[in-house]
């Protein structure tokens, strides 16, 4: 808040009664002892009295205020024209302030409100819809809306975060400027506008007709996006773009907008998007397991017996290409994965994980090459494939438009589809198969892997030709490729891949099928002695 040295000039406001109802009571003390000591009457009723009267400050009850008791078990409390009068009389218009005067109505110079968790409530696994509809505020947005609407006059708070600058301009100058309450207003708007989208996407869900298409089941006739600005970016994916990092009002972790950053710069667009990447690749194992990724493909991954064991092999899945990556464990990180990490010669970009052990993120924040320049991302949560999966939908920007869609969800067991060929995977295939499955998953199509022994050893990625993206799997491989497995995320048009991976000695194969000429592809792998499984669904990552 400012504060002002002419209040002619701003529009100084002093605050004498202000009307406090908040479900979140973070701040509340400090707000209303502070609104005390500058001669404020507060009003308040439920809860948020009981608080105030319990810190032994002076409160009246809006029931008194308004000589009737909240009635409907506390549905109608706030609903009265004593209160909504005013905040909504017009100081500079003789009429309002002659019919407050007339009925005895005195001036509410600010409102504090903040609303039902509605969100929170749709967003707890078992949530019934009686839950949800007892936690749509009424009372709450009605009072934001005509103290917002009249900012001229009055001033609303609808987040803890504001109280402190509201404390500071009462000490200053005991009031509120005209851009304050602007500032305010515009924050109360858009807090109501998201609480309303939440209401109706909910609610459009949960009543939707029989005879609704099953389109329109799940996704809503409008889409209203309510992300709130986490922070800005020092820029997008190029230096010439200007960025933000914006993040679901209720974001349900673990996920990057529940996780906290611990050590190092601030992460950049280009970041983000590649822990985001690591992160979902990451949480398909069960296992402990590492992934390293390089422009938003993986080009290391492995599980193994303890976290050391499956960042090294991932590591040297391909350690060119690590140079500067992105890591992702699934297990917190202990001081001998840290060690590895902070070899000679290595230098990893940023490293995400369910926590770090305390010897661990010693380690990686005073070796004289890291500390200045690695970032590290504390999930607070453990993550693996029992860990619900996100919420909502996974949206893409296009010109005029976006595209919508539900998230690609892989599936439990990926080994278990068709076996194709004469030959079926042994049980070491099978489980490589699985593993190749998952990771190629996370790769940009046309997608290829190549995995032994529960590692990767080769990648073809985002190639116009399915041939193109085998070569360069087998090439990445190198001598690697005999004995390992091969995952396609979608079928192959030709039998020409099959016989490349064939010639480098993969000796199984699990892809979706689907295409013309998938006999000649099956006949391909029978003839090479190449064990091969449909699985009947494809993971394109474009």
């Amino acid at each position: 808040m400012s504060s002002p040295s002419n209040p002619t000039d701003t529009g100084l406001v002093p605050i004498r009664r202000a009307l406090l109802s908040v479900h979140d009571k973070t701040g509340l003390p400090e707000l209303a002892r502070a609104l005390a000591d500058a001669g404020a009457e507060l009003l308040a009723s439920g809860g948020t009295r009981s608080s105030l009267t319990a810190l032994g400050l002076p409160v009246t009850e809006v029931a008194e205020f308004t000589g009737q008791p909240e009635i409907l078990g506390g549905r109608v409390k706030t609903l009265h024209p004593r209160i909504h009068a005013g905040i909504l009389a017009r100081r500079d218009i003789p009429g309002d302030m002659a019919t407050l005067e007339s009925q005895g109505f005195p001036t509410i110079d600010l409102v504090v409100v903040n609303l039902y968790p509605f969100e929170a409530t749709i967003a707890r696994p078992g949530a019934t819809l009686d839950e949800a509809i007892e936690n749509i505020d009424v009372g709450g947005p009605t009072l934001i809306r005509a103290a917002a609407k009249n900012h001229a006059h009055v001033a609303v708070l609808t987040d803890p975060g504001q109280y402190e600058r509201l404390v500071a301009a009462l000490r200053s100058s005991g009031g509120t400027t005209l851009a304050d309450r602007r500032l305010l207003a515009r924050a109360a708007f858009r807090h109501t506008a998201r609480y309303d989208r939440a209401v109706a996407t909910y609610l459009e869900r949960a009543f939707r007709s029989p005879d609704e298409a099953e389109a329109d089941e799940m996704f809503p006739a409008e889409l209203g996006l309510g992300f709130v600005r986490r922070s800005p970016l020092r820029y997008g994916e190029n230096p010439h773009q200007r960025a933000a990092f914006y993040v679901e009002p209720a974001p349900v972790g673990p996920n990057l907008a529940t996780a906290s950053v611990r050590h190092g710069k601030e992460l950049s667009y280009n970041n983000l998007l590649d822990l985001d990447s690591a992160l979902r690749l990451i949480r398909l194992f069960a296992e402990p397991a590492a992934c390293i990724l390089k422009h938003n493909n993986p080009c290391g991954a492995a599980v193994a017996d303890d976290p050391a064991s499956a960042f090294e092999r991932a590591y040297e899945g391909d350690p060119v290409s690590a140079f500067g990556g992105i890591v992702a464990l699934n297990r917190p990180v202990d001081r001998a994965t840290a060690e590895r990490m902070a070899a000679p010669g290595r230098f990893l970009e940023a490293i995400v994980a369910p926590g770090f052990e305390p010897d661990a993120f010693e380690w990686l924040t005073t070796k004289p090459t890291w500390r200045n320049s690695v970032r590290l991302i504390d999930l607070g949560a453990p993550i693996g494939p029992d860990v619900p999966p996100a919420l909502g939908f996974d949206l893409r920007r296009i010109e005029g438009g976006l595209l919508v869609q539900d998230w690609d969800r892989l599936e439990p067991d990926p080994a278990a589809g068709t076996i194709a060929t004469r030959r079926a995977p042994t049980d070491a295939e099978r489980t490589d198969l699985a593993f190749a499955w998952r990771v190629c998953a996370a790769v940009k199509s046309n997608a290829i892997v190549l995995a032994s022994g529960g590692q990767l050893v080769g990648v073809g990625a985002g190639q116009m030709s399915r041939l193109d993206s085998v070569r360069i799997a087998v090439e990445k491989a190198g001598p690697r490729a005999r004995g390992a497995v091969l995952a396609s995320d979608a079928f192959f048009p030709f039998r020409d891949g099959p016989d490349v991976a064939a010639a480098a000695g993969v000796t199984a194969i699990i892809q979706p099928g689907g295409s013309k000429r998938d006999d000649e592809t099956v006949q391909a792998c029978d003839e090479h002695g190449i064990a091969m499984i449909l699985t009947g669904r494809r993971h394109f990552r474009h």
